[in-house]
């Protein structure tokens, strides 16, 4: 308990000095409060832009607090642009960790020490971030890995500093009033998901095998193979694959890559993986990315760090390729009708007023030349629209959207001329025509056959059985009507029994009466 009072009183002291409060000042629901705190709080100096002192902050905080920066900037649908902006550019600036206590965590999780394991094992990590660090070994069959290890005692931190951002989100729901727009307790539970997924290390290596499988027969993406007897939820060992960091494309222009082809490989590769595989890398920043400079692999590229995925069933595939070819044609009203198809816009939504609200958003951006327009924008676009209908924004969409952000800003520091449209748009036809047209029956059918080729040697059978059963059925319920009609034949016989008997009793009364009433008189 006093740990975390001290940590609160960090973060407090951090937020002040900082002036994070003066970002809730102008929507607090009570602005009182607000110019209270200015007047005790004169000294401070806030003269720097709202997005870069709340950037400087959480990196004073510590690395959990810079990974809720990054994952918070992917809310675009929710955040200012300059403060989303600023929140991009979160690096995790983490010291590695003792190699005794990389070597103690392997020792924990794989039951032998390093040098038993690997026939070489380098004590100095080659990568240093917030949940884990990379090692470069040698396993013993000479071939070359990356060991990652993750950071000891990681999960009680986690839990503590998760644990006081639930109680923030809380308070700025319950004090600013956009605290409930902004979700944030929403968002935190998302976080709080996330790096908890992240902790285990085996989901990881599932996710980059899933995705090495996708690409097996590729000519432009390289996916590490996991090596699953070195495998834990602590530790991974993988194929070490050598390469040039994206970003750097004077050196990739010397080693001979073609870096527009590169450009437009990324392009195709990133609509691969979310119309053909419904499964995406949802993390392809720069430093996960390496571009092969080997002969026979050059200029392919290199996926790292599978923690972040991904997936998109059928529907959303088919929402979003009917939005974007509907963005490509200027068909609002198609887009309108979409969000409402979807049911993520109210069944009572006019599609008159949601297209024109969307051409009112989009229309401007198609004023400039197409290399010039920014899909992750149009698409982020779309979202903002769709708030003021109450159309709520599906996690796995916010996903992609930062995804896109990120493939359009590699893409066009690798071609300034990159026109991301025209790129895209083949891709998207050709996509649409495999799902709807006779290619697309073609496809399905394949996957169906195999379904019903047991099944159809069993239909005579079946036919068999169903028609006895149906035979029987009517057989049963004619013996039920014929029971019931034999019940009520005989309630009215012996109603008619009474009747008659009561009745003939009657009438002889009456006979008796009248001979005695003749005998008398």
């Amino acid at each position: 308990m006093f740990l975390r009072s001290l940590r609160l009183f960090k973060i407090v002291r951090v937020a002040v000095r900082y002036g994070l409060d003066d970002l809730a000042i102008s929507g607090l629901k009570s602005p009182r409060i607000g110019k209270f705190i200015n007047g005790i709080l004169f000294w401070r100096d806030l003269s720097a832009p709202r997005g870069e002192r709340l950037r400087k902050a959480l990196e004073d905080l510590g690395p959990i607090f810079v990974k809720f920066g990054q994952v918070l900037s992917t809310r675009r649908d929710l955040l200012p642009l300059d403060i989303a902006n600023e929140l991009a550019m979160l690096q995790d600036r983490v010291p590695p960790f003792s190699t005794d206590l990389a070597i103690a965590q392997i020792q924990k999780s794989l039951g032998a020490h390093p040098d038993e394991l690997f026939a070489q094992f380098d004590r100095i990590p080659i990568a240093s971030a917030s949940i884990a660090q990379v090692h470069f070994a040698v396993l013993k069959d000479g071939t070359e890995v990356a060991v990652k290890v993750l950071r000891p005692n990681m999960r009680n931190t986690i839990d503590k500093d998760i644990g006081l951002m639930h109680i923030a989100a809380e308070w700025l729901e319950k004090l600013w009033k956009d605290g409930r727009r902004l979700k944030a307790r929403e968002v935190v539970g998302e976080f709080d998901k996330y790096l908890h997924d992240e902790l285990d290390l085996m989901r990881e290596a599932a996710n980059g095998s899933q995705l090495r499988r996708n690409f097996a027969d590729s000519d432009m993406l390289m996916v590490p193979e996991m090596m699953w007897d070195f495998c834990s939820s602590s530790v991974i060992v993988m194929e070490r694959m050598k390469g040039i960091p994206i970003s750097q494309t004077e050196r990739l222009r010397a080693a001979g890559v073609d870096l527009p082809k590169l450009a437009r490989d990324g392009v195709e590769i990133f609509f691969t993986q979310v119309f053909r595989d419904g499964f995406f890398h949802a993390d392809m920043h720069p430093g996960n990315i390496l571009v092969s400079i080997e002969p026979e692999t050059l200029g392919r590229y290199i996926a790292l760090d599978f923690g972040i995925v991904g997936t998109l069933n059928d529907f959303d595939k088919d929402y979003l390729s009917q939005n974007f070819l509907a963005f490509f044609r200027r068909d609002y009203k198609r887009v309108a009708e979409a969000h409402i198809e979807s049911g993520w816009a109210p069944k009572e939504t006019r599609v008159d007023e949601l297209e024109a609200a969307v051409r009112a958003c989009c229309e401007p951006i198609f004023d400039r030349p197409l290399k010039d327009i920014s899909f992750g924008q149009v698409l982020l676009r779309l979202f903002q629209t769709s708030r003021r209908f109450n159309v709520e924004v599906q996690p796995q969409l916010v996903l992609l959207q930062k995804t896109l952000l990120n493939i359009e800003g590699l893409g066009r520091q690798l071609d300034l001329e990159l026109d991301l449209w025209k790129t895209a748009k083949p891709y998207l036809e050709r996509w649409m025509s495999e799902q709807l047209g006779w290619r697309g029956f073609v496809e399905q059918l394949k996957i169906e056959v195999p379904r019903y080729s047991k099944l159809l040697p069993q239909l005579p059978r079946l036919a068999h059985q169903a028609l006895t059963q149906v035979t029987e059925s009517k057989q049963s319920q004619n013996n039920d009507l014929l029971k019931s009609l034999l019940v009520e034949q005989k309630r009215t016989n012996m109603l008619l029994g009474v009747l008659v008997y009561f009745g003939v009793g009657l009438f002889g009364a009456i006979v008796v009466v009248q001979l005695l009433l003749r005998f008398i008189f």
